[in-house]
């Protein structure tokens, strides 16, 4: 089946559909990871996006149920220049196609991928209409002209889960080279209590805080501060998430407390949202960032970090949050990467840490995080 994307400003990319069969609608960008793509369409920062992936050639090792960060894909379409119809790996469950055609999320292969990456970076993130069935162009044209796009919703609340639970994970269950990929540089002294607050949290980031001897329990994110100061516990951690921040203000009375009460790390979305508690504002970048490239700087200790990445927004270096100092920058762009609070037990990265399938140059910050807890922030 013939398909095609067609961006906001009128440009038109031709493909071959494969996948699962429809027309969606949402925010066209890119990502320039080489692997990963399982972990990608199961991220839920991607909501209400078409992601295009700029290595040519996906699919090559099939999909299997050990490497989703969540229960199914949130992303709304998924573009690539060659999808393979063999899956070559002994893990294996199923191809790429079947994969998407199970989840139903609209594929477009055989795209000029160079093109429309070209085009995002030259005139940025846009809105954008992909289908692969037989859609007429004008209507395809009309029916984007009235979508309002993804930085007016609140994906948060279409991505979090809707009540509390407990996440256990046996690593024993896992293999050896993911276990040692993943080794704590630091375990609990006892066992910690963290709550995480999901706004499109990957599970890999539980995975991280059970492995260094944390018990985790997962609440939503627009749970009353009641509902967290009941859970009593040892620390907080603010999740990733989709969208613009801003849309997820109701967010913010229960990321204020939880700054002022217990000792909290935050991630992307959260890192995005604790500005916003403390009075700083975010912005829309160009074209965001998406990889598994990004070089930051940590400012304390002047090391360099290839870091994973999945943002459209960034917080405002100029509307900086109150009581704040920057703690890393993205050497690219020169944008804000990481901050703390000079007083609270606070901190947070705009990067994701936990990344896997990599790189893992910042599984340090977990084991801060833990440090924190009990011992306490550097004076």
């Amino acid at each position: 089946m013939e398909g095609f994307i067609l961006l906001e400003d009128g440009s038109l990319f031709k493909g071959k559909g494969f996948g699962f069969r429809g027309t969606v609608l949402g925010e066209a960008v890119f990502q320039t990871a080489m692997v990963g793509y399982q972990e990608i369409l199961t991220d839920p920062s991607y909501a209400g996006q078409m992601v295009t992936m700029t290595y040519p050639h996906m699919g090559n090792y099939g999909v299997n149920p050990e490497d989703v960060e969540s229960r199914q894909p949130k992303l709304k379409g998924f573009l690539v220049r060659q999808a393979s119809s063999i899956a070559s790996n002994w893990r294996a469950r199923g191809t790429l196609n079947s994969y998407l055609q199970e989840h139903g999320v609209v594929g477009l292969m055989e795209v000029d991928t160079r093109a429309v990456t070209r085009h995002i970076r030259s005139r940025g993130a846009m809105k954008a209409l992909l289908s692969n069935e037989n859609l007429d162009a004008d209507d395809a044209a009309r029916r984007l002209e009235e979508y309002a796009g993804i930085d007016v919703e609140d994906l948060t609340a279409q991505v979090s889960c809707r009540k509390p639970y407990s996440f256990h994970y046996d690593p024993k269950e896992e293999s050896a080279l993911f276990r040692a990929t993943l080794r704590p540089g630091r375990v609990c002294r006892r066992t910690l209590h963290v709550v995480a607050v999901d706004y499109g949290l990957k599970e890999n980031i539980l995975r991280n805080l059970l492995l260094r001897g944390c018990e985790v329990t997962v609440i939503p994110a627009y749970s009353p501060v009641r509902d967290l100061v009941a859970l009593n516990p040892d620390g907080v951690f603010l999740s990733n998430g989709p969208g613009n921040p801003e849309m997820a203000s109701r967010a913010l009375p229960l990321v204020r407390y939880a700054a002022e009460h217990y000792p909290t790390f935050g991630i992307c979305f959260g890192h995005q949202l604790l500005a916003l508690a403390f009075n700083g504002r975010t912005y829309k970048l160009p074209f965001g960032h998406r990889g598994a490239n990004h070089p930051v700087k940590n400012l304390e200790g002047g090391r360099v970090e290839i870091t994973s990445q999945n943002h459209g927004f960034a917080v405002s270096r100029d509307h900086f949050p109150e009581d704040f100092v920057e703690t890393h920058r993205n050497l690219n762009d020169g944008t804000v990467e990481g901050m703390k609070h000079t007083r609270l037990n606070v901190f947070s990265v705009q990067y994701h840490p936990e990344a896997s399938p990599g790189p893992h140059d910042s599984l340090y910050l977990f084991d801060e995080f833990i440090r924190r807890i009990e011992d306490g922030p550097d004076d």
